[in-house]
């Protein structure tokens, strides 16, 4: 879709929720600053597009039209997952006034971001607090899944590189985990745990399993983690390499005994967390997973 320059002509505008958003004083310069910073293309859905350009305004005079451009595929990404999160509801947040956000910035946006927040937060004994500054490490939601044989008792990991040991200066570099990857708009928890394993692995899963919803991180992060095992036949399956060569993937996969996964566990040799945390579901879950499978 081109850039049309003004309301008529713009498909996208036909959401009167979204075309509010260019109303009253201002609103040519919002609308201009929008169409550029989108390219005239659309978002997945309306919720999608309405989230997305809320984002895009606040960061006029911040940031170049042509900057979040460059940037829309995580900004659509992060728009999803601020949608879920506010789906999922639960007490505390600015809806309800335990949260306010006093000011917000954005000094970095790449594949991840940067959010600087100025805020004050309800206290345990009821009163607001004194504002405070956090810096926010601003991920996407994300999807693990643990690949299962409850036939021939084998679990899947992969072994890839890791940008983050080598930032905290050493340690394990090659970190063997579940299959991973985060949330593409229009996706589900799901779809893109069938997508990851067949990128990552050349698997084809049968039945998702639900481990846990999580943060890993919540005092500086903004990533949300879905982690799932899945039952699948192992019993051919060899390791091999795998990944998306456009997104610089280089994955290695491994076949595993269950015991030999549960011994590297309580060696300490497995230190990621959603393939610690879906392998503790799987060792507190697998003789009712084989017994269903007539072991």
């Amino acid at each position: 879709m081109a850039v049309t320059g003004g309301l008529a002509g713009d498909l996208r505008l036909a959401d009167p929720d979204l075309a509010a958003l260019f109303s009253g004083p201002g609103g040519p310069e919002r609308l201009a600053f929008w169409q550029e910073a989108t390219g005239g293309l659309a978002a997945p859905d309306r919720a999608v597009e309405r989230r997305l350009a809320g984002d895009i305004l606040a960061a006029m005079g911040e940031q170049p039209a042509a900057r979040l451009r460059a940037a829309r595929t995580p900004m659509l990404v992060r728009a999803a997952a601020a949608l879920r999160a506010a789906a999922e509801g639960g007490p505390g947040g600015p809806a309800d006034g335990a949260v306010e956000v006093l000011a917000r910035s954005h000094p970095f946006r790449g594949f991840f971001g940067i959010e600087d927040l100025l805020l004050r937060h309800r206290r345990f004994d009821g009163s607001m607090g004194p504002a405070i500054r956090r810096e926010v490490f601003v991920m996407t939601d994300a999807v693990t899944v643990l690949p299962y044989d409850p036939v021939h008792d084998l679990v899947l990991a992969v072994e890839q590189f890791r940008a983050g040991a080598v930032g905290r200066g050493g340690g394990p570099i090659w970190h063997l985990e579940a299959i991973a990857g985060r949330i593409d708009p229009g996706e589900t928890p799901e779809d893109t745990a069938r997508r990851e394993a067949a990128e990552e692995a050349g698997l084809v899963l049968g039945a998702l399993l639900p481990v846990a919803g999580y943060y890993p991180s919540p005092g500086a992060c903004t990533e949300y983690i879905h982690s799932f095992v899945a039952l699948c036949d192992l019993g051919a399956a060899k390791g091999g390499l795998h990944g998306v060569a456009d997104e610089g993937e280089d994955i290695r996969t491994h076949v595993l005994a269950f015991d030999a996964a549960a011994e590297a566990l309580a060696a300490g040799r497995i230190i990621n967390a959603p393939l610690l945390i879906s392998l503790l579901w799987l060792m507190r879950e697998r003789p009712r997973l084989r017994a269903g499978a007539g072991i």
